[in-house]
């Protein structure tokens, strides 16, 4: 089941995250205590062989070997390979997150779309989502272990009425070595088809959204089955998992407290437990479990999907939105705000705070303050007069000129006529073009 903690993260307080280390179910703690149970006993008792079972010649050899482990197991790349590694591994469980069957868009074309409420109009329309119902359970029967011990069989299937005994006989008949998810998708269509031929959907544009929509599932669905089908290739998973166990295993000799009276470099202490390595191993072995994990999501660990929940809330909810529901409307009435051109909804005291005006653009304040640019004021507020003549009198590309480095010869300056406080762009050029615009517009007026 799907650990959630959304509700105590929403507010980044000192505490929030801290509490979060605390909580068994989910957590790295119960991924990976029987490896670190392992680990840490493997490291005592190599600890305690080296201290009192061996000799002086065999603790010297066993001090040439654990430096010679130390200094090479830093070549073995375990981040590089871990991140990306977990990076592919988390956006694969997302993608297949993401294109998850939810029938709901269906449902409110069907809903609207299919006319009728007689006991025909409600058959239609029920065995319309039944049938979409019908395809993500054969998909998720065939990518996840927690549905199939749930529908086993297709006598299951029948049972839990998502196919009709009828149904089945037809399924079977149809003679196909590959998956037959597809085959409710040709009911679907083909049921969809003779109620546009009666008159139950009334427009071919209708039909044609259903259709599509109809088409948007099936690709959810494919999306599944194809995960399942290629994933990360094997090659990948095992050089990952070979290069976390061997880097450690060569940390068991290498991270080992060594002598001090030997003066052997790097270790000048004697702590007997290496809280480091331990921490290393943490973060590492618990990165790889992260992938494992999250590899395949239609499992049965407390963060994959919850295919049998999904399972029974789109068969209830669309069977409600399509039926019971089908044009049940409220009765209309006239909101609060009916008279009020300001609608604002109330606060409570909590929320008091999340009342903060609007935003209007981050240059909003601007007009209100002064600057003295070479001991001129410009203000960012274009009078009226000025925007339409910019509007009008723009001038072209040729009659601006360029420069040598393709740039507009454009210089600030202000205008006789002008307030003080505005902004203007034009140059002798510009001023010229303006005034043969404004003497062209002078003979068409003539000339009306």
């Amino acid at each position: 089941m799907t650990v959630t903690y959304s509700s105590e993260v929403a507010n980044a307080t000192f505490f929030s995250f801290h509490r979060l280390l605390l909580r068994w179910r989910g957590s790295i703690y119960k991924l990976l205590y029987r490896e670190f149970a392992v680990f840490a006993l493997l490291y005592t008792i190599l600890s305690l062989v080296y201290r009192l079972a061996l000799s002086n010649s065999q603790r010297r050899l066993f001090e040439k070997i654990s430096l010679y482990c130390d200094r090479y197991a830093e070549q073995i790349p375990v981040t590089f390979v871990l991140g990306f590694y977990v990076t592919l591994v988390v956006n694969r469980w997302w993608n297949q997150f993401v294109n998850l069957p939810w029938p709901d868009r269906l449902m409110f074309l069907i809903s609207s779309c299919v006319q009728g409420n007689d006991e025909h109009g409600r058959l239609l329309r029920r065995t319309l989502v039944r049938y979409i119902n019908l395809t993500s359970l054969l998909i998720f029967r065939s990518v996840s272990t927690a549905v199939c011990k749930r529908f086993p069989t297709l006598d299951h299937v029948v049972e839990a009425g998502f196919m009709t005994p009828e149904e089945r006989k037809v399924f079977e008949n149809t003679s196909s070595p590959h998956l037959k998810y597809w085959i409710p998708f040709v009911w679907f269509s083909n049921l969809a088809t003779r109620a546009r031929q009666e008159g139950r959907i009334q427009d071919s544009i209708d039909l044609q959204n259903i259709l599509n929509e109809m088409n948007t599932f099936r690709t959810w669905c494919a999306t599944l089955f194809g995960y399942d089908w290629v994933g990360i290739p094997l090659v990948y998973t095992q050089v990952v998992t070979l290069a976390v166990y061997t880097f450690f295993f060569a940390c068991l000799i290498g991270r080992q407290f060594l002598d001090p009276v030997q003066r052997l470099p790097g270790h000048d202490l004697d702590l007997y437990v290496p809280v480091f390595t331990f921490l290393q191993f943490l973060f590492f072995s618990g990165w790889l479990k992260v992938a494992e994990q999250l590899i395949n999501p239609f499992g049965e660990d407390d963060e994959d999907f919850e295919a049998n929940w999904i399972i029974d809330r789109n068969l209830q909810v669309s069977l409600l939105a399509v039926d019971e529901m089908h044009m049940n409307l409220p009765h209309l009435m006239k909101d609060i705000y009916w008279n009020d051109s300001e609608a604002r909804p109330p606060y409570t005291v909590a929320a008091a705070d999340s009342c903060i005006p609007s935003f209007l653009g981050s240059t909003t304040d601007m007009g209100h303050s002064q600057t003295k640019p070479r001991h001129r004021q410009f203000s960012l507020q274009f009078s009226r007069q000025a925007s339409k003549g910019s509007i009008r009198s723009l001038p072209s590309p040729k009659a601006l000129g360029k420069r040598t480095g393709g740039l507009p010869r454009f210089q600030l300056r202000c205008s006789p006529g002008a307030p003080p406080n505005t902004l203007q762009i034009p140059n002798p050029v510009y001023d010229q073009g303006r005034s043969r615009l404004k003497s062209l517009n002078r003979k068409k007026t003539t000339m009306g």
